[in-house]
């Protein structure tokens, strides 16, 4: 089994550093698919750190496309046996849309339907084939635009990774299987993400007051993160702050949504920046 790891490490790196070649920023990832470097501040209370402090161990913030930094994540990680690819950076501002086959889900045919509903068609870009079936495919937004996570928002199935999101790099080796990218389209850059698409990637326009003084919403709203699995916990948070500050409801269901969001395996700290990058979001929408 070590030997495998060790294997399937180095096969990692190469692909990281492959991708990175390319533009794209990148970071080691475990087995389960999540950061394979632990936070250097998981017992601190200060103010969220993203990097700043030079360690390694802050997610996706460690994304880089420096060779040399690339190769000392991994050094530090020796038990990585994939990459991410980080969302929303220059130069492609990457999207992720991620089609979902699990739970009797039919995520493609829910993207087609949206697409003949909102008169878009998805061009041919890189697509990349998940070990459970499903498909990552990537498009490229606007730099002056910043696309959330999100999760089931547009259609059951489908989500969505941007700003702050990454994707798991083809070639990585996860508890479930291989990642690879689908035959024909490796050669492919990412394409430009639809108009109409990009559309309805974006939170709604703010209306503080349509819905003030609906409690039950709000319930809803700390139901949908308690429900969250592992790998949406994160996203699912971000998603229904979001919608709580678009509706008013931000200030009230702030500590309500970081305890749900305690119980289903985030820090508090965790919790609380994912809470106030929403806060922030839904402020800069007209």
């Amino acid at each position: 089994m070590a030997t495998t790891d060790r294997r399937a490490t180095t096969l990692a790196l190469a692909h990281a550093l492959s991708a990175a070649e390319r533009g794209l920023a990148v970071l080691p990832l475990s087995r389960t698919k999540l950061p394979a470097l632990r936070s250097p501040h998981h017992d601190d209370s200060g103010p969220a750190c993203h990097g700043e402090c030079g360690r390694f161990g802050h997610g996706v913030y460690d994304a880089s496309t420096d060779p040399a930094r690339v190769r000392e994540m991994f050094a530090a990680a020796p038990w990585a046996t994939g990459y991410g690819i980080a969302c929303g950076l220059p130069p492609y501002h990457l999207i992720g849309v991620d089609l979902d086959t699990k739970s009797g889900t039919d995520a493609p045919a829910a993207l087609r339907e949206l697409g003949l509903r909102h008169l878009f068609t998805v061009p041919e870009t890189v697509v990349v084939l998940t070990p459970s079936g499903g498909r990552h495919l990537w498009l490229t937004g606007p730099p002056d635009v910043v696309v959330p996570n999100s999760a089931s928002r547009l259609a059951p199935g489908i989500d969505i990774r941007g700003a702050g999101g990454y994707l798991v790099g083809p070639g990585s080796r996860t508890a479930h299987g291989a990642y690879g990218t689908l035959p024909g389209t490796a050669h492919l850059p990412p394409a430009a993400c639809p108009p109409a698409l990009l559309r309805l990637l974006l939170p709604p326009p703010r209306t503080p007051h349509r819905a003030l003084a609906d409690p039950g919403h709000g319930h809803g709203l700390v139901h949908f993160v308690l429900t969250a699995h592992e790998g949406q916990r994160n996203t699912r948070l971000f998603w229904a702050a979001c919608r709580a500050y678009e509706n008013g409801l931000g200030p009230a269901l702030a500590a309500p949504l970081t305890e749900a969001a305690r119980r289903t395996g985030l820090t508090e700290q965790e919790a609380r920046a994912t809470i106030a990058s929403a806060s922030r979001m839904t402020e800069r929408r007209p």
